[in-house]
């Protein structure tokens, strides 16, 4: 029970060290990528070691006290559960230990991210709360880091348009391309899109 970050890192980064004794793999050249609790342990891995050169995470919680005291709107549920009784393992509320939730949060070791990170969300996500993208992305600004944060409006836990889910498939690659293939920065990546001039374009497309 509990550390459910850090258990990921101890299972996930020997694995890759394994696999980079192999001479066919490029150890500058790893890249890591998750989608809800993969994406969770994929924002918080990436806080705690410099083995990957790039990061994705679609959905990540990354504020574990906040996080637990969120609603699950998808059921109705709160999310306490999630830390009591299923993924999280944390048997008890953040008020009775603290530091455990400190230590497996990734936003807390935000300072010791070195990997650019680029982090997806539906605005109207109903099981990762919209904020603890937010949170990340506020965070990474304050500490100097390299985050992006990709919004798709009306969107739920995973993508169900298709026009976003193309959008998503195509932006990976060229983060990947970048991050690990040496391609030219795409401007979303090197100088991003405000959010108020992305709503503005969506709403003028609308029109």
């Amino acid at each position: 029970p509990q550390n459910p970050g850090l258990s990921a890192v101890e299972c996930v980064v020997p694995a890759v060290h394994a696999a980079l004794a192999h001479a066919s793999i490029d150890p500058e050249r790893v890249g890591l990528v998750g989608h809800s609790w993969g994406a969770y342990q994929t924002a918080f891995i990436v806080t705690q070691t410099d083995v990957f050169a790039a990061g994705i995470a679609g959905a990540p919680l990354t504020n574990m006290m906040s996080m637990s005291m969120s609603i699950y709107w998808n059921s109705g549920q709160t999310d306490a559960w999630i830390f009591h009784e299923s993924q999280g393992r944390m048997d008890q509320p953040f008020w009775n230990d603290v530091q455990t939730y400190i230590a497996n949060s990734p936003i807390f070791s935000i300072e010791d991210m070195n990997t650019p990170l680029l982090v997806a969300f539906g605005d109207d996500d109903g099981a990762v709360d919209f904020n603890q993208g937010v949170e990340m992305y506020n965070a990474a600004r304050l500490a100097g880091k390299q985050l992006v944060m990709l919004v798709y409006p009306g969107e739920n836990h995973g993508l169900a348009r298709q026009e976003n889910q193309v959008d998503y498939h195509y932006r990976i690659l060229e983060w990947f391309g970048h991050y690990l293939k040496g391609d030219e920065a795409d401007p979303w990546i090197s100088e991003g899109v405000p959010w108020l001039e992305q709503e503005k374009q969506r709403k003028k497309k609308d029109d």
